[in-house]
């Protein structure tokens, strides 16, 4: 089935499937014709093609730094709650290190709301540049923090406050770079480079993955208690320099001021910060909801793989530190290679039928590949690794185009923000915690499975209830092309069909 919205925001089902994109955009060109006043060639956006590199580069890499901050702690879990939380038992550490990483994930609704709100007024660039500036210093802050041993209590409570301002800052990254991309793409292709963005993510945590794998094989495990684990946080500083600069240096651009103006414009009928949270809460929860169900099916098994596998593998599957370790970043190497051609299967298929597709594998093969993980050779790990990394691309490479689509352009950063935030501490950021304490009280190894069984249903009844947005404008702008042959070439499409209808 497929969705399309009418002015007053309306759905209506029709089908889905390539046939059902061309039939959605269709009907869409011939209202946008339609409305008051009408679609017009100037209208229609041409995209500046030197800005758009310029955005997807300082987005993606920006991202990409990012989360390799926030990944390398997931894949430190176990060595770090030996060092932070010694006084405990060896499965109180792992809760405790888990914990404190789920802690991270309460503040992000915070902090999502907070710059969501402010990037729906000064800009996004800005709003993206501090969310970077923050993200760093808290890594850093966790490299420079003495161990248990030295400094006792105070140790875990600053590394508790290092990983609040992570949390707070990421709060607001997510949910900026969508947008930001989103809006600079050009309606046919927002899939394809919408997917960019969490390239940039998952060679984030292909890299902090890779960088730990070494460390572990390189260093004694006395040698990594010691000093090592501090090398991964230690880079965030450097790397966060870069990063900003990326960022900052798109703010002077010209197209990039004239489209904030427009907003502000646009922005006027929301009034204040507290009026809009209201707007969006009260006049948008079916679009929230349905990417709240979008961000849990994205997530759940994101952390299920990045954060929780890890330590799943060594301390439950029994298998070596470095095995796990490879058996991770295989998993993540996987949805590199994968994510750039979903995204653009995307523009072809529509968002709705990749989300699907994945969803129901995820359900029919969850339970056996956690099975895999514990038995057999190594045969079994791997095999399992490479179908959840295909199943976590086709979670990943829509989700950049297709969460900003459902918001209108005034509210559109305050609206993820607050949805996509809730969602990912609720649901994505305790799942390390969660299944590590439930596979600790049944004692049953596939209870993780059972637990991505159930995000891919609630994921599915999302993807059933949302409308497809490919090839299509975003909810409150004009359409936009590459090229002024393809905006004239839109434009008589759109006159034709309306006519058409008549």
């Amino acid at each position: 089935m497929d969705r399309t919205r009418t002015e007053s925001g309306e759905l209506h089902i029709a089908g889905w499937g390539t046939e059902s994109v061309r039939s959605s955009r269709r009907r869409t060109l011939a209202r946008l014709f339609r409305r008051k006043p009408p679609l017009t060639e100037e209208s229609i956006t041409v995209v500046d093609q030197p800005m758009l590199k310029r955005a997807i580069t300082a987005a993606a890499l920006g991202n990409m730094m990012e989360w390799f901050d926030f990944g390398v702690y997931a894949y430190l879990a176990t060595t770090l709650g030996k060092v932070f939380f010694e006084s405990l038992s060896h499965t109180g550490q792992l809760l405790a290190t888990f914990g404190t990483f789920a802690a991270a994930f309460f503040v992000r609704p915070l902090g999502g709301i907070v710059f969501g709100l402010m990037g729906d007024r000064v800009g996004r660039q800005k709003v993206l540049a501090a969310t970077m500036i923050m993200m760093s210093i808290g890594t850093f802050a966790v490299g420079v923090i003495p161990s248990y041993a030295v400094i006792g209590m105070w140790a875990p409570i600053l590394l508790l406050c290092a990983r609040l301002v992570q949390g707070f800052s990421t709060g607001g990254e997510y949910g900026g770079a969508t947008t930001f991309i989103a809006e600079y793409s050009p309606d046919k292709r927002r899939g394809f480079l919408g997917s960019w963005l969490d390239f940039g993510t998952f060679i984030g945590y292909s890299c902090a993955s890779l960088l730990v794998t070494v460390l572990n094989a390189a260093l004694s495990e006395a040698d990594m208690l010691s000093w090592g684990w501090r090398i991964p946080f230690f880079i965030a500083g450097p790397m966060g320099l870069i990063g900003l600069y990326l960022r900052l240096k798109l703010e002077d651009t010209p197209a990039f001021q004239a489209q904030l103006d427009a907003h502000e414009d646009a922005l006027k009928a929301v009034q204040t910060p507290q009026h809009e949270l209201r707007m969006i809460i009260t006049k948008l929860w079916r679009p929230l909801l349905v990417c709240m169900g979008l961000v849990i099916l994205y997530n759940v098994t994101n952390y299920m793989i990045t954060a929780y596998l890890p330590t799943y593998l060594t301390e439950v599957a029994h298998r070596t530190q470095l095995t796990a370790d490879m058996l991770v970043l295989l998993a993540m190497l996987v949805v590199v290679a994968l994510i750039l051609i979903v995204g653009h299967l995307s523009d072809i298929v529509g968002r709705r039928a990749v989300f699907a597709t994945a969803a129901v594998v995820q359900i029919v093969v969850a339970v056996p590949a956690f099975w895999l993980f514990s038995h057999g050779a190594l045969w079994g790990p791997v095999v399992a690794c490479i179908v959840f990394g295909a199943v976590l691309a086709c979670f990943a490479a829509p989700t950049a185009s297709t969460l900003p689509a459902l918001f209108p352009t005034a509210v559109r950063y305050g609206a993820l923000g607050l949805g996509f935030n809730v969602a990912v501490s609720a649901f994505g950021g305790t799942t390390p915690l969660i299944t590590s304490a439930l596979v600790d009280a049944t004692k049953n190894d596939l209870v993780p499975g059972f637990y991505l069984i159930v995000s891919g249903v609630v994921g599915l009844i999302a993807v059933i209830a949302m409308r497809e947005t490919a090839t299509q404008p975003l909810l409150g702008s004009a359409p936009q092309v590459d090229t002024p042959e393809e905006a004239t070439e839109l434009y008589e499409e759109a006159r034709d069909l309306a006519a058409a209808e008549h």
